[in-house]
């Protein structure tokens, strides 16, 4: 389905946020605040217009997705950015191989979330952060039915209108309305190991940025040193007090 949409895909996505998008990539770089000698893991990332935001000197930026058409249009548009085909239930890498992974928009489409969760938390390094950026409820109650008219009726037309395969987004508005609200999201996150987990809401509540820590490994104590025994020291007679 990806694979129809990849050449347009993230124009499409621009169109149908209203340049919002842009903003939420910015907001999701500074949450994952990669920096010199890090190795970013970045799932579900299409095209590699999410990866791009955390390149940057002496940082690993890998661009992963189930998508070979998305792979293919990234590697030619983003040579600098290692493209990997990663299914996010079955990650093809090493335990504690990331300083930080992230998502954006792509969480929502895995059938198993709990597992792909287990997944990221098995890959982040011990002291490591997870940054997930998804589609989500909109906390004001004036605005929510404007939204939810948005997603029945607006989105529909406008997908039709932006791509040349609307069908692939069809299942959009529908997966967005079932899929857990912020606080349901952050509970999943922490049962699969992370801590410190909190959310931000972008745009009304439209998306929500959630954050977590993968606790640091404890520290072992130093094997203490073994010593000869020494021998007891020999006990010094007590002196008798003389007798009068």
């Amino acid at each position: 389905m990806f694979d129809d949409v990849a050449p347009t895909y993230d124009l499409t996505n621009t169109l149908l946020s209203f340049g919002q998008d842009r903003r939420w990539r910015k907001i999701v770089r500074d949450a994952v605040f990669p920096e010199a000698g890090q190795k970013i893991l970045d799932l579900a990332a299409g095209t590699g217009a999410s990866s791009v935001a955390f390149t940057g000197p002496d940082i690993k930026v890998v661009a992963g997705d189930f998508s070979e058409g998305m792979l293919a249009v990234g590697r030619k548009r983003h040579p600098e950015i290692e493209f990997v085909f990663a299914d996010a239930t079955q990650l093809p890498f090493a335990d504690n191989e990331f300083d930080a992974v992230t998502i954006s928009f792509g969480l929502r489409n895995v059938v198993n979330v709990d597992k792909a969760l287990a997944e990221m938390f098995r890959v982040t390094k011990p002291g490591g952060r997870i940054v997930i950026c998804e589609f989500s409820t909109v906390v004001n109650p004036v605005l929510k039915p404007l939204y939810e008219f948005y997603l029945k009726r607006v989105l529909p037309t406008l997908s039709a209108v932006a791509t040349k395969a609307p069908d692939a987004y069809g299942y959009l508005s529908e997966s967005i309305l079932a899929w857990p609200n912020q606080r349901e999201l952050g509970l999943m996150v922490s049962n699969a190991g992370y801590e410190s987990v909190a959310y931000r809401n972008l745009t009304f509540g439209t998306v929500a940025i959630h954050r977590g820590l993968k606790p640091k490994a404890a520290a072992k104590k130093p094997a203490a040193k073994k010593t000869a025994a020494k021998k007891p020291a020999a006990k010094k007679p007590v002196a008798k007090k003389a007798a009068k």
